[in-house]
């Protein structure tokens, strides 16, 4: 996966510091500051070393498969090709580290390869069949004759723009001719044009500025190019991220449903089996007083009632915490107003739907409202709440408004990452904007999947 960093063409300012040379400079408009920043800077020298690495990726990519198709007529032939191939990845990780430190481009490393336990004829195998090795070579072949082309471009821009801009500090430099000095532009035996008075100075200036200003712009332009051949050449394949993603995703998965059954099995044991334990040994002993004495006998058939009321609803609880009926019975709306119900602070439910979901992504659904809500019953001193839900297009929209506190952050390992985790198992999404203060609005995206048959 590739991103971005850096400054890019602008200045930002510490906070609280207003007259910072970083603000000063950032209330320039971007095309004018854009020639001194280091951002054009990183990547005029991109473009200027790209023309002598192309050369060389190029020569060596050339040779080597050459040399390698040619000796397949022999047994070398197979080791020097996928010699040829692991020397491109070699240098495409080179590549990667020049994007990195210059245009500020983080690119992943490609898929490993697959060498197996075969020795040297399985890494031989495995440079063969790798995907990203044939990807190097092919950037290796195209980024010679992109790079002729930026090289050119930029060096005649720059070159032209700057020079023509500073033309009144060296146009002295010319020899005088008949009282004329300066540049000549065209002329013959009869017609000449110098551009020697300060009006023609000052408009080759300004042309100058003209070229000096869009330069940087030209040159962005170009090395987006080069962003792209690096990205999708030289990083890794969108099938082999895919595949890391799915099982990244299977991991959790795989964890989350370990966890919930470690939660049931520990609620069952401390919880309901030990109320029918202890309901089992005062019935024994309300069976053995009957005959002795009936008045005791009763108040502990009375006391075991009433544990067996709690049991049933500690069942009744945990069965909610699995899947509840009402859920399967009548959807999001009645569900969600279920748990508002039982939530500290008012809640105002809205479903919009005029289809169920899948039985998988409304349980997801369910159970993520579940935990914001008791989120908010636990930690935000709110004094109101909303859930609202909605299809829009191929996604269903939930989202969890309060105005509490605020301050909740998926990336100091709360609740709200292992909820986003477990939406980007299925490929969801959970956005969290809560600043100091409040409101808080947490959404989250789910892959839309029409319920079947029931």
């Amino acid at each position: 996966m590739a991103t971005e960093y850096g400054e890019g063409y602008g200045f930002h300012a510490q906070p609280g510091h207003p007259g910072s040379a970083g603000e000063r400079r950032h209330r320039l408009p971007a095309a004018l500051r854009a020639p001194v920043e280091g951002r054009t800077w990183r990547e005029l020298g991109y473009v200027l070393l790209s023309l002598p690495i192309s050369i060389l990726l190029f020569t060596y990519a050339v040779t080597m498969v050459s040399l390698g198709a040619g000796l397949l007529v022999t047994f070398l032939g197979v080791p020097v090709l996928a010699a040829a191939l692991a020397g491109c990845r070699g240098l495409g990780a080179m590549e990667r580290a020049r994007a990195r430190g210059l245009l500020r481009l983080d690119v992943g490393e490609p898929e490993p390869l697959r060498a197996g336990r075969n020795g040297l004829m399985g890494w031989v195998g495995a440079v063969l069949k790798s995907g990203a090795s044939w990807r190097s070579l092919l950037y290796a072949v195209l980024q010679l004759p992109w790079a002729v082309v930026t090289f050119s471009v930029t060096v005649t821009f720059w070159s032209l723009g700057w020079s023509l801009l500073t033309y009144p500090l060296w146009f002295w430099v010319y020899p005088v001719y008949g009282g004329q000095d300066g540049l000549q532009l065209y002329g013959d035996e009869t017609h000449q044009v110098y551009l020697d008075n300060p009006f023609e100075i000052t408009v080759t200036a300004g042309v100058g500025l003209l070229f000096t200003l869009a330069t940087p712009w030209i040159v962005r332009a170009l090395t987006m190019v080069d962003r792209l051949m690096v990205h999708g050449l030289l990083g890794p394949s969108r099938l082999a991220t895919r595949v890391v993603e799915l099982e990244s995703d299977r991991g959790v998965v795989v964890d989350t449903a370990a966890a919930d059954l470690r939660r049931i099995e520990r609620d069952l044991h401390d919880g309901a089996q030990a109320r029918l334990v202890a309901l089992a040994m005062d019935l024994g002993l309300a069976k053995e007083k009957l005959r002795e004495d009936p008045q005791v006998a009763a108040q502990m058939v009375d006391e075991a009632h009433g544990e067996v009321k709690t049991a049933l609803q500690e069942l009744r609880d945990l069965a909610r915490g699995i899947h509840p009926a009402v859920l399967t019975d009548r959807g999001l709306d009645a569900a969600l107003s279920s748990v508002a119900s039982r939530c500290t602070v008012p809640v105002q439910v809205e479903v919009d739907l005029a289809q169920r979901p899948a039985p998988a992504i409304e349980g997801i659904a369910y159970f993520t409202a579940s935990e914001l809500l008791q989120n908010i019953s636990k930690h935000s001193r709110a004094t109101w709440a909303a859930v609202e839900v909605w299809r829009s297009e191929n996604r269903l929209m939930l989202q969890v408004v309060d105005n509490g506190v605020g301050g909740a952050d998926t990336s100091q390992g709360s609740g709200l990452a292992g909820l986003a985790e477990r939406l980007d198992a299925v490929d969801g999404i959970l956005v969290v904007d809560s600043p100091a203060g409040g409101p808080t609005r947490v959404t989250a995206e789910l892959p839309w999947r029409a319920e079947q048959a029931r």
